[in-house]
């Protein structure tokens, strides 16, 4: 199902049937009545899921820094995608309303094009799940040029999407953002001649680094406040290189290993070899190293990949990056958001496995 809106014909429509929808109506008539604040909840993540409030100024802070960014202003005919009970969702209602859009909602799927009659947008933010598998689907893979301007966030590109990416006549961006700077303070251009590897901050945000060397961010959309990551990152001039959770890093033998990084240089194995599992670095106690770096994979492998999947890693990877015991769970646990939880799907594993 898909419900079209904007700031113009909101005021001219019925509040939905649909719960979905309705929940989108709810809000957008909230912002047009005036609310000064909004209870958004966190994605679950990085840690337990919770409750934060944020100020219309930040909301409409946040919704100008992108529209000048990204050049998207009024008439852009955007498709939301994305669950609006989360800050991603959320902030497309706040663009249409603040900038002026066409606004094309759908109900969250993993193939957002499925269903639509027509496929003609400026705009669009999805995970990269959503937009791999538009991919995937003859029936909606030529229609990628008709998206406009591509927003990614919510999860890490894979090297195969990443390679599909580069291909693409439309440009893509992933961003770096969090519920507590609503939305979106750097982007990353995927292909095209801007593509790096690099975020750029958006204009207007300050930023620097703590004693560890994880990020903290600042500017209208955190209403002044600084906002201290646990992210690790490398910052040259207005760009900043991602390294890895600094919660995610462990020390096994004396030696500190960025879980991140061995999760990027494992993920060049698997693309290699062609295998589609999803996988993840993540450690267990240890008498001797204290903590142990293993490596958990979704589902079982092919016979000839279980063969030739350590010698490969301990040939790619330092000899203290090398998983010392390779763990296949049936399933990986989810956030709300349907990001991996890495803790969760590992103490669930472990659990089965002893029971």
């Amino acid at each position: 199902m898909i419900w079209t809106t904007g700031k113009t014909h909101w005021q001219t429509q019925k509040r939905p049937r649909n719960p979905y929808f309705a929940q989108a109506y709810d809000f957008m008539g909230k912002w047009l009545a005036g609310d000064r604040e909004f209870v958004l909840h966190t994605s679950g993540s990085t840690g337990m899921p919770k409750p934060i409030t944020v100020t219309r100024r930040q909301l409409e802070a946040s919704a100008a820094m992108t529209g000048k960014a990204l050049a998207l202003g009024s008439g852009t005919r955007a498709l939301v995608c994305l669950n609006v009970g989360y800050i991603a969702g959320l902030m497309m209602l706040v663009r249409g309303l603040e900038l002026d859009w066409e606004l094309t909602v759908t109900e969250p799927t993993s193939n957002p094009l499925n269903g639509l009659d027509t496929v003609d947008f400026d705009f669009v933010a999805m995970v990269p799940m959503q937009l791999q598998a538009v991919l995937e689907n003859a029936a909606t893979a030529d229609q990628v040029s008709k998206l406009g301007k591509v927003l990614l966030g919510g999860a890490p590109v894979n090297l195969a999407l990443a390679d599909r990416i580069r291909g693409l006549n439309v440009p893509v961006f992933q961003s770096y953002g969090m519920t507590e700077t609503v939305s979106h303070v750097a982007l990353k251009a995927l292909n095209g001649a801007e593509a790096s590897n690099s975020y750029v901050f958006l204009p207007g945000i300050s930023f620097g680094t703590d004693e560890r060397g994880c990020l903290f961010v600042s500017g209208a959309v955190t209403d002044g406040q600084k906002v201290q990551t646990n992210d690790l990152v490398e910052i040259s001039g207005n760009a900043f290189q991602w390294i890895g959770r600094m919660d995610n890093v462990i020390n096994s033998g004396g030696v500190k290993i960025v879980l991140d990084q061995t999760d990027q240089r494992i993920a060049r194995v698997f693309h290699d070899l062609g295998i589609p599992n999803a996988f993840f670095c993540w450690w267990e106690p240890d008498e001797k190293l204290g903590q142990k770096l293993v490596l958990v994979v979704e589902d079982r492998l092919r016979e000839e990949h279980v063969a030739k999947l350590p010698a490969e890693i301990r040939s790619r990877v330092s000899t203290y990056e090398n998983p010392k015991h390779i763990y296949f769970a049936k399933a990986f646990a989810k956030t709300a958001t349907d990001k991996i939880d890495k803790r969760g799907t590992f103490q669930q594993f472990l659990k089965s496995s002893n029971g």
